[in-house]
């Protein structure tokens, strides 16, 4: 698929951690507009337009499958980390946001079996696929909001692509375009895979066959879905795109889970924590190549938009921008910085410059003392430059701090008006 591709080597994620980056992909903003500051935080609320239902008005079938993680899923029996009685205000399952179709967990499944876990033994991580098992707590849940029952054992990305292309086949077969969200939840804790992926790197310790083994799984199921594209004669009009939703988890050295030589892992602004894989293929429209141009999850939406010619609410910020330029070869440079704030710290990232800090809690009503990295010649963030670059530090942080309180006038409902 890379090969195939637009590949970016900056590609990042909204936020360094899961929930946060899934609502901007939906909605083209950050998540600090709308509640979403970390995972297991706020939900998708009605006010908010995601672009499933935005594409549905224009025609398009829409579907999600895989990991919701935007909202609860349901208002009855206790589901996940937040789901039934106790979560009734963050219900904002999928087929409230525009989804026709869904199967959904709310949060996280372990990667094979994903509705089981060994009766004792590791809370997270667990080494050989167990005998002994009791329900893992979380559900699939469709549309209706059905738990859904059959074809759950095995693989969990095998498991989500046999509920996607069904999906794709009836849009295809109907004349009708489509919109498939399939957020697959590998290689998030619980790692687990099969015998069959673990004997593939029987030369590792336990934690890594699992993980490589799972990334096998799922690189398995991508291939799937494309071989069914081209099958059904749509795949040079069908814009695919892949990404991560965040850095690695866990330490480097202790985890297999990689930042290459990045600084920084899942929950830092550093480089590690959210520059992430990103593959946009497209073959009727995009030409295969590399691009160092800075993009971000919030982009998806208003590229969207400017290909099937449809507008975003008037008035309503949006902190993404359009790629049909880049995809014509003709952008060299990202029209406006990208902001970050989450969990104490702030960054804001232009073509060339990145300017970071790290409170010593979480209140981030003042700023701290602002790094200033050249993420064109140091990516790893080595040589903080704020001292010899003053001037970039104080235009930088002016704009990162207009930016927050944009932000900041978002969260309190100032977008929504009637």
């Amino acid at each position: 698929m890379a090969k195939s591709s637009l590949r970016f080597e900056r590609f990042y994620a909204a936020a360094p951690v899961c929930s946060p980056t899934r609502g901007s992909c939906m909605t083209g903003r950050h998540p600090f507009r709308y509640g979403i500051y970390f995972a297991n935080t706020g939900h998708m609320k009605p006010e908010e337009l995601t672009l499933a239902e935005l594409l549905r008005k224009e025609g398009y079938a829409t579907g999600h499958f895989g990991k919701w993680h935007l909202g609860t899923l349901t208002k009855t029996e206790p589901d996940a980390n937040r789901g039934g009685p106790r979560g009734t205000k963050h219900f904002s399952p999928p087929q409230a946001n525009g989804f026709d179709v869904c199967f959904s967990t709310e949060s996280k499944v372990p990667t094979w079996d994903p509705m089981l876990k060994p009766k004792t033994g590791a809370r997270r991580t667990w080494w050989d696929v167990a005998v002994d098992v009791v329900p893992y707590g979380t559900a699939y849940w469709n549309e209706k909001g059905e738990r859904i029952r059959e074809n759950l054992r095995g693989d969990n990305s095998r498991v989500i692509m046999d509920r996607v292309l069904p999906f794709i086949r009836r849009a295809v077969h109907g004349d009708q375009p489509f919109f498939a969200v399939v957020w697959f939840h590998a290689p998030h804790l619980p790692v687990v895979a099969g015998p069959q992926y673990t004997r593939l790197y029987a030369g590792h310790e336990k934690y890594a066959q699992h993980y490589y083994g799972c990334v096998t799984a799922l690189d398995e199921q991508v291939g799937r879905l494309r071989t069914e594209l081209r099958a059904l004669g749509v795949a040079r009009d069908t814009l695919l795109a892949f990404c991560s939703d965040n850095g690695p988890e866990g330490k480097t050295g202790q985890a297999p889970g990689s930042a290459g030589p990045l600084s920084g892992r899942k929950r830092d602004l550093l480089e590690g924590g959210i520059r992430v894989p990103g593959l946009i293929e497209w073959p009727a429209q995009i030409k295969p190549g590399v691009t160092a141009v800075p993009a971000v999850t919030s982009d998806y939406l208003p590229t969207i938009f400017e290909i099937i010619g449809a507008e975003p609410a008037e008035g309503r910020p949006v902190d993404g921008v359009s790629l049909m330029t880049l995809f014509k070869g003709k952008m060299k440079e990202r029209l406006k910085p990208i902001g970050f704030q989450s969990g104490g710290q702030v960054a804001l990232i232009g073509n060339r410059f990145k300017i970071h800090g790290r409170a010593t809690g979480r209140n981030l009503d003042k700023l701290p003392r602002m790094k200033l990295f050249d993420l064109v010649v140091d990516p790893t963030e080595k040589t903080d430059l704020s001292a010899k670059h003053p001037e970039i530090v104080r235009q930088m942080t002016l704009a990162l701090e207009q930016w927050r309180e944009s932000c900041r006038r978002s969260d309190t409902g100032g977008d929504y008006g009637k």
